[in-house]
Parts: C-alpha cells; structure tokens; sequence
C-alpha cells in the first residue's frame, strides 16, 4: 500500500502530496510521544487497527457506495463521524487487542483512537481524486479495501516505510 501512497503523491489528479505525509507521521510520533508508546509498540498498533479497519469499512462500503464512504473519510474532523464507523464498544475491543499485541495498557490505546483514527483517515483521503478531476476514485481507500491484497494493507508497514522515505 505504500507504493500506492507514492503513487498518489505523483499523480497530479489525487490530492496527496509530501507535506501531508509529512504531518500524518509527525502527527503519529507526537501521539505516541504523549502517551509514552515506543516507535515499535506504534507500528504494531497501527498494523492491527489497519486489521480491524479493513472488515469495518469493507461492510460501510456495501452498505453506502463507495462514494458515500470516501465522502464520510473526508470528514475527519467530524466525531461523530469516526464513532459511525468504529463503534465505542468496537475500539474497547481494538484496545485489548493493541494491549495484547503491543504491551501497552488497553487504556491507553483507547486513549489514542479519538486522535488516531482522524490521522488514519487523512492517510486514506491522501488518494482522494483533486476537485475538478474526471472519473477519479480513491485509489489508497480502494487498495485498503480490496480483500485479495490483504497482506499489502498493513498500516504499520506504511508507516514505517513512509518514515523511511521522509528520512
């Protein structure tokens, strides 16, 4: 999926560009920076919300269009928003999940969704076609949810190697 990201970012037609890779990461370290989570315990995080993600937005795009979805991403700054999508007693799940896998404090994770998911969705709305563009679809959002690349979809990856090409 990153290869996508990069794609993305060279396509004058999609809305993604350096400066905003640049913030999603800067925004991730910072959170993680608050809540004394460790670049390691992150990359997981992100790996296993990608995981619970992809099955939750599969079912909000066959059950609103994919359009309707990527208009519901876009709205980031919107809670209510991200509590449709993730339900609280779906992050409280998540949030065990992340102890589990990471080591840190169920609590904790849960603390970070609410700032978390809205940085996820920017990442997403980074393949969102430019205004004005002809027939454009999200292209990460599509690559996220297509259930054959399933291995190619691990945010903790993307993450990981975006810093690696920010670097």
């Amino acid at each position: 999926m990153f290869f996508e990201v990069l794609s993305a970012i060279n396509d004058p037609n999609q809305q993604a560009n350096i400066s905003q890779l640049e913030q999603i990461i800067t925004s991730v370290k910072k959170l993680a920076s608050s809540q004394g989570v460790n670049p390691h315990q992150m990359q997981s995080m992100m790996t296993v919300l990608g995981g619970a993600l992809q099955p939750v937005l599969q079912q909000k795009q066959s059950q609103f269009g994919a359009g309707q979805l990527a208009s519901m991403l876009g709205r980031t700054d919107d809670a209510s928003v991200l509590t449709s999508i993730i339900s609280p007693q779906l992050q409280e799940q998540l949030a065990h999940t992340v102890a589990q896998k990471t080591g840190m404090q169920a609590s904790t994770a849960q603390a970070m969704f609410p700032q978390l998911l809205p940085i996820v969705m920017q990442l997403f709305n980074m393949g969102a076609p430019t205004p004005g563009s002809v027939g454009g679809i999200n292209s990460l959002l599509s690559v996220f949810l297509d259930s054959n690349r399933g291995k190619n979809t691990d945010l903790g990856h993307v993450m990981k190697f975006a810093e690696r090409f920010l670097a």
